[in-house]
């Protein structure tokens, strides 16, 4: 079976309070999350509206990923959302099909 990546998309919702804190705190760790092993992709974005956060991330493997949430930056964030988060984080974890190819 050939290897796939793993995909990441995380919705964060914070209070509109805290918003600006919450987007701080993960463009703080946009860098080091890239420099991790496994890291393919990390990548921070806004809704048009500024109320939410999201962030699209492409890891090598599960392991890889659950590395990245025990680093201490990674863990202080997670931290920090519990005061600052309106809703929990909503994860959606996705493979990218293998698409066979059919002969000629």
């Amino acid at each position: 079976m050939a290897k796939t990546t793993l995909f990441v998309f995380a919705k964060i919702s914070p209070k509109a309070e805290y918003f600006g804190d919450a987007k701080e705190a993960i463009t703080s760790i946009v860098q080091l999350t890239r420099e991790e092993a496994g890291c393919l992709q990390f990548e921070l974005y806004v809704d048009l509206s500024d109320e939410k956060l999201y962030l699209y991330e492409e890891w090598e493997s599960e392991q890889d990923l659950e590395q990245h949430y025990q680093q201490p930056y990674t863990a202080a964030v997670f931290e920090s959302y519990k005061n600052w988060l309106s809703d929990p984080v909503e994860i959606t974890k996705m493979r990218k099909p293998l698409l066979q190819m059919s002969p000629t």
